[in-house]
């Protein structure tokens, strides 16, 4: 399936991540895989990968055997052990008998069933191959770092440890210790055994005393700097060979200078006098151990310049080919791996290998087969597909980087200018053919360059092309959402923005969107820009006008990419194909737009292609330069997928990644080979017609490569996480390797200082009593000792320093000796004393000590893995330099956290120029107002932070009551409309008028209306009639309801005669003894006059119209008063307004409703009130309304009619009763205006008694009536009330019966009972039907006019 490929890079700091097969396979532990590697042809081929651990490979290992070279085992940090068949590419068998991180791994040369593991515990694990038993042994509590078993003796394993220990254990003897071998003081990175079962090359003779035994040599290497040979016969060191202090760039390796150093060996077969062993600086050298003098050792590669590895080598391992060729392959830190010729050693071939993501793959338009990488490991690879020599002829370029390299673009006519972007937002151009550093762009983004592509200039830079400007620029698009445009001459100079040209060309005055991509048209005459929305914007150059809008896709534009202009019919070259994060790949023809550019833009919604099988986000697709519309495209279901757009048909899938694609481009050369880059660090070359499948999976295949992404976590293109931890790792590995195995977790900093607090607060008490500790209890306890000894220390400090004696000073028995000798027993007296203090947990005693020894670095280091760090150590920290003091703050502020201390931890975060981190800390504890005051002080006026602080802090002091403070972070963050929603919250007229003026000065008109609005009717409420109109006379647009208040102030204050918080002049009962229309109108002339009269009929029918939409219940008998007389002079007000408008018949209507609230709400004393005061010459003609000052005659309809007899009719029912009773001789107390013999009263008359006379009890005398009381006789209204009466009788029976019925005993009535009920229910129903049919036969307009009480 591949033709060529680069592989992820091996992991570092491994004893054992790459060996060989018998057969010449390759397998190297990358990331969490394993890749499998043909070495045994002259140039190397990767095969495929092994894929299962859920961590990094720490260990891989071949069987030897013949009939097994086919297997190997791995170990991993994750702690499992598993078997591979590596001609499959599957799992054999997983073992997890290690409940720790897996250091090291080797299959036995002599037993094809035993498999040796180690982790970081100690813990050593026998696995057996043919059963899938295992055993555990623990020789030592120490790390282990390497182990090896013998080649000779199928139960003997060496075992390397951190501390420098070596340790020859028995596996057939449940791990017991044949031999320690002690010597080196450092790490054992490495061991080796010699491949003859003999001592007798070396040494052939026993010393006095020793019986012979059978034995083999095993190498070691150490951080110590030093390889020895040790006899396992004897558990001796044999020899001892000193790393050579070589030249290395034109330098000397300075002694003096801790190097950083990872010391492999290996003893090569058949080479019994010839050892292998890395050196400082990436060299090799083969050692001469049957050579005496100085120097035995040979290097590799000398002869020609630039075979050696630039950096340390961390695995080497050999073969033999067929023809008897032995060939040594090595790994390094520098991200290649080398095959080396063990007969001339001289290099063989070179295979790079990429260290992080592929983020951006492109081939040269110039420079034919020239195939550029960009890898998130800080390096562009530039890469010559097409040269015979040397397959992977490729030079890395890393000057000036220093991120991850997430975009790249050739020039597309000056050879080798390469321009690319990094994670960090920078955009350089680099000259491949040169040495020279690369060109960096004095514009930098905020966020990570996600593409770049060489356009025709457009202004400001077009401006004076002509005088010798480039005809390229170089544009940039990254995550803030900004295209920038680069004067490829002028780097130096600041780069525009395209947005402003779009917005003056255009005239767009809105926010645009955040664009994501472009994609240059190969003529340069348009321009195709991707945006977040997943809008694509088509624009023309140079002005940038905008021809079209592509509105298909919903979700983020990655991807966007013009068919090529060359070898193709015309209309294809305005193809256009677009990915976005959604699994559709859409293709546009754009042919008849640029050519015929409309004047205004067109949407376009529906495309000319629709390829459809991705089932994740595509992130990258190029055109065929061979083929007419054919289109590769990646994404995040893991495959490439090659298409043939005019059929919408797939041609082929590749699956040989794991993981999700990043890039992708189309050999220049070859029409049938494509090249990929994803996220397992690798580049690869596949054909076309090789695939085995044509679309991309589904089911089964597609939730396995989700679990497997699920390993790290994904990266997406507005700036997530990247998952490049193993890179991220490493590179930590490079700046401080020392300490990488002893990293403490943030529980156990936490344990350990919460256990210093308890500690120090036991001691609070007795503070004043106790003595200090002692720095130095080991050797001041020495000094409490018999006097005997004491003067014994005396002559032995003499012979000490006068002739040299026996004793150590500053260790075992003579520790106290170390103040009074050397600078050496000194500090090994703080060694021991450093020991004493771990022991007793007195952690910063023993920072003190480094202090005093001078490895400051060595304290705070110590400080911060104990969260003992404090002021005083911050303060001497930049004494060990930036970079230490920047760490020991970032340290500090994680151990302040710890202690709640955020304001300080903030401070120091400062000092340190992290003022966003500062910020990030402040917001996360909810301290807003600091942070807010530390933004405002220290970044621009215009920072986005500080807007997303103030709403931060807003939305939290709303939710906890504080509405006023919320107003005031609203105001700030310019969301005028919240402040005013927020202080409305409260619901009292203050915060309501507070409100309403907020909203008002900030423009938000129909929220200030409405907030307005609620506060008059608190106030309306509430009698505080003054209050309610200074509130809306704020508000021009609510005159209506100042015109409605003015009409409920004088109902109110004429007819409750109660007391009001405060009233108008205008409205007091005193100046209201005339009609009340006359004084409504006389009120509004003089209020409002201006605002009212000089409108025109045009406004006060709007008025109206605005009134009518105002919500008026149904009058119920529930309502208060000062409710009903709210909603009563609604009606008024709209009567008023009619009366204005001459609508009759609105007037009527209007009219009678302000009488029936009252009637319907059963206050009919106030009624009769305003009765009298609408009518007070108590007119029974409704054809004259008002009164003399602005009479007018009514033209009325049927229905309005209707109202207006209606309205006759209560005033004449009125009048008749204050006659009826005015002359009574018995006083009566008669409640709310009416008593019983109202209905008496009524019946007389409208039986037909009198009709103009006026009727005395106490006299039985007629005297004639001021009124025309035949207004209330009337056939049809008698006809009407008789039936609603009987209607009435009906229900009482019903209600009665049904009484009588629950009453019964067990609900039955005896046979006499129940029959007289069922006739009485058929009487009663037939008698509700017939009243039922005759009020349904009467005119509505009967029922309108009915005043009857209810």
């Amino acid at each position: 399936m591949r033709d060529r490929s680069l592989p992820a890079s091996p992991n570092w700091y491994c004893s054992r991540c790459s060996d060989v097969s018998r057969g010449g396979l390759l397998g190297v532990g990358a990331k969490n895989v394993i890749c499998l590697l043909d070495v045994s042809a002259s140039t190397c081929r990767v095969t495929g990968e092994l894929v299962g651990h859920k961590d990094l490979v720490s260990g891989v290992s071949f069987c030897q055997h013949e009939a097994q070279s086919h297997i190997c085992v791995s170990s991993s940090t994750d702690g499992s052990v598993r078997f591979w068949d590596s001609d499959k590419r599957m799992l054999i068998r997983e073992h997890a008998a290690h409940q720790n991180p897996v250091s090291a791994v080797h299959w036995s040369p002599v037993d094809k069933n035993l498999v040796v593991s180690g982790d970081e515990k100690g813990i050593v694990v026998c696995h057996w191959y043919n059963t899938g038993d295992t055993s555990s042994f623990f020789p030592e509590p120490r790390t282990i770092f390497c182990l090896s078993c013998s080649p000779h003796t199928w139960n003997c394993v060496a075992v390397g440890y951190k501390d420098g220990m070596i340790v020859l254990i028995d596996v057939s003897k449940k791990g017991e210790v044949m031999h320690r071998l002690r010597g080196h003081d450092d790490e054992i990175h490495s061991l080796s055994w010699s491949p003859v079962a003999s001592e007798d090359v070396f040494y052939s003779r026993p010393e006095d005393g020793e019986a012979e035994e059978k034995g083999c040599y095993l190498a070691s290497g150490s951080k110590d700097q030093t390889v020895r040979i040790w006899s396992t016969a004897r558990g001796k060191g044999v020899t001892t060979l000193k790393l050579p202090y070589l030249k290395r760039r034109g330098s000397v390796v300075d002694p003096g200078v801790k190097e950083r150093l990872w010391l492999n060996v290996h003893w090569p077969k058949g080479r019994v006098t010839q050892l292998v062993s890395s050196c400082f600086s990436g060299e090799l050298m083969m050692w001469d151990l049957a050579k005496s003098g100085k120097q035995r050792w040979t290097l590799f590669g000398t002869s020609s310049e630039g075979q050696n590895h630039s950096r340390i080598v961390f695995n080497t391992s050999s073969f033999q080919l067929p023809d008897g060729k032995e060939l040594l392959i090595s790994t390094s830190m520098d991200r290649e791996i080398k095959c080396w010729d063990l007969a001339s050693l001289d290099c063989c071939w070179t295979l790079p290998t990429l260290g992080g993501f592929v983020y951006a793959l492109s081939f040269s338009p110039v420079g034919s087969g020239c195939l550029a990488l960009g890898v998130g490991d800080n390096m562009i690879r530039v890469w010559n597909t097409l040269t015979t020599q040397n397959r992977y002829d490729t030079r890395s370029f890393w000057q000036g980087i220093k991120s991850k390299v997430t975009a790249l673009a050739w020039h597309p006519t000056k050879e080798g200018s390469l321009s690319f972007g990094t994670d960090d937002g920078k955009v350089g151009i680099y000259d491949v053919f040169s040495n020279k550093p690369p060109q960096i762009s004095s514009s930098y983004h905020r966020k990570t360059v996600y593409t770049l592509a060489w356009g025709p200039p457009v202004p400001p830079m077009s401006f004076g092309a002509a005088g010798g400007k480039p005809s390229y620029s170089l544009y940039s698009c990254a995550g803030e959402g900004v295209i920038l445009q680069h004067d490829p001459s002028k780097l130096s100079g600041d780069a525009s923005d395209i947005d402003r040209l779009i917005r003056d060309t255009n005239n767009i005055k809105h926010k645009l969107s955040p664009h994501t991509d472009l994609s240059w048209k190969p003529d340069g005459k348009v321009v195709a820009v991707g945006n977040e929305d997943g809008c694509i914007d088509v624009y023309q150059a140079p002005s940038l006008k905008l021809l079209c809008s592509i509105q298909q896709h919903h979700k983020i534009i990655n991807s966007l990419r013009w068919h090529h202009d060359h070898s193709c019919a015309p209309e294809r070259h305005s193809l256009l194909a677009s990915g976005s994060s959604n699994a559709t790949v859409f293709v546009h023809d754009l042919h008849s737009v640029i050519e015929n550019p409309p004047e205004s833009p067109v949407v376009l919604t529906e495309p000319y292609r629709r390829l459809s099988g991705h089932t994740a986000k595509i992130t990258g697709m190029s055109w065929s330069p061979h083929h007419d519309a054919r289109l590769v495209t990646v994404s995040y279901d893991g495959t490439a997928q090659v298409w043939d757009v005019l059929e919408e048909a797939a041609v082929s899938n590749y699956r040989g990644h794991v993981g999700y694609l990043l890039s992708v481009d189309w050999s220049p050369v070859d029409p049938d080979v494509i090249w990929t880059g994803g996220k397992d660090f690798t580049v690869q070359e596949w054909n076309v017609s090789k695939q085995e499948f044509t679309k991309p999976p589904k089911g089964e295949r597609l939730r396995s490569f989700k679990t497997i992404c699920r390993v790290s976590p994904l990266r997406e293109k507005d700036g997530g996480s990247e998952g490049e931890d193993e890179d991220q790792h490493q590179a930590e590995e490079e700046e401080q390797e020392d300490d990488r195995r002893s990293i403490v977790s943030r529980s156990e900093r936490r344990g350990c200082y919460r256990r210093e607090v308890y500690n120090q607060s036991l001691y609070l008490n007795l503070l004043k009593k106790k003595k200090p500790r002692s720095m130095l209890p080991l050797s001041t306890s020495m000094d409490h000792r018999p006097k005997e000894e004491l003067l014994q220390d005396c002559i032995t400090l003499a012979s000490v320093r006068h002739t040299p004696a026996g004793c150590v000073p500053g260790q075992g028995d003579h520790i106290h000796l170390g103040l009074f000798t050397d600078r050496a027993a000194l500090h090994r007296m703080f060694q021991a004393e450093e020991e004493g203090h771990v022991e007793a947990g007195h952690f910063d005693s023993v920072v003190y000590l480094r202090l005093w020894s001078g490895d400051l670095e060595g304290a705070l280091q110590l400080a911060t893995e104990k969260g003992e760090l404090n002021d005083h150590l911050l303060s001497i920290a930049p004494m060990a330099g930036f970079g230490v003091w920047s760490r020991t703050v970032e340290a500090f502020v994680k151990q302040l956290c710890l202690q709640e201390q955020y304001l300080k931890a903030a401070s120091h975060l400062l000092s340190i120029n992290k003022l966003y981190e500062a910020v990030d800390l402040l917001r996360s504890h909810k301290l807003y107002r600091e942070a807010i005051a530390l933004v405002k002080a220290r970044l621009p006026a215009d920072e986005p932070v500080l807007k997303e602080l103030y709403t931060c802090w807003a939305a939290t002091l709303e939710k906890d009551g504080h509405f006023s403070a919320a107003a005031k972070c609203y105001l700030a963050a310019g969301a005028s409309f919240d402040a005013a929603k927020v202080v409305s919250r409260k619901n009292d007229v203050l915060s309501l008028s507070t409100a309403a003026g907020l909203a008002r000065i900030s423009g938000e008109v129909d929220l200030a209306q409405s907030l307005a609005l609620r506060c008059a009717k608190h106030l309306a409420a509430a009698q505080d009639w003054v209050g309610a109109q200074e509130v809306l006379s704020s508000q021009d647009s609510l005159l209506v309801h100042r015109l409605h208040l003015c009409v409920a102030e004088l109902l109110t204050v004429t007819l409750l005669h109660s007391d009001v918080v405060s009233t108008h002049s205008w409205a007091s009962p005193s100046e209201c003894r005339v009609d009340l229309l006359d004084r409504i109108r006389d009120v509004w002339q003089e209020q409002f006059s201006h605002s009212l009269i000089s409108a025109g009929l045009d406004r006060v029918g709007g008025l109206l119209q605005e009134l009518k939409c105002v919500e008026s219940p149904a009058p119920t008998a529930n309502v208060p008063l000062g409710q009903i007389l709210l909603y009563s002079s609604l009606h008024l007000t709209r009567a008023v307004l009619s009366w204005l408008l001459d609508d009759d018949d609105q007037l009527m209507k209007d009219l009678w409703q302000t009488l029936v609230w009252l009637k319907d709400g059963g206050h009919l004393d106030v009624l009769a009130e305003l009765c009298r005061m609408l009518f007070p010459n108590g007119t029974s003609d409704f054809s004259d309304v008002g009164s003399k000052k602005h009479s007018k005659t009514l033209h009325l309809s049927e229905e309005a009619k209707a109202a207006a007899g209606s309205l006759q009719a209560l005033v004449c029912y009125h009048r008749l009763y204050e006659f009826w009773w005015k002359n009574s001789a018995s006083s009566q107390e008669i409640h709310n205006g009416l008593s019983c013999p109202e209905d008496e009263a009524e019946d007389r008359v409208m039986n037909g008694g009198p009709s103009r006379e006026k009727l005395h009890p106490a006299t039985g005398r007629l005297d004639i009536l001021d009124f025309d009381a035949s207004l209330l006789l009337s056939e049809p209204h008698a006809a009407c009330q008789a039936s609603q009466r009987a209607v009435k009788e009906v229900q009482e029976h019903l209600n009665n019966m049904v009484l009588q019925h629950s009453q019964g005993q067990g609900g039955q009535l005896d046979a006499g009972e129940n029959s007289e009920g069922q006739e009485t229910l058929l009487t009663l129903s037939t008698k509700m039907s017939s009243c039922q049919k005759e009020l349904a036969e009467l005119p509505d307009t009967i029922k309108v006019q009915l005043p009857t009480k209810h």
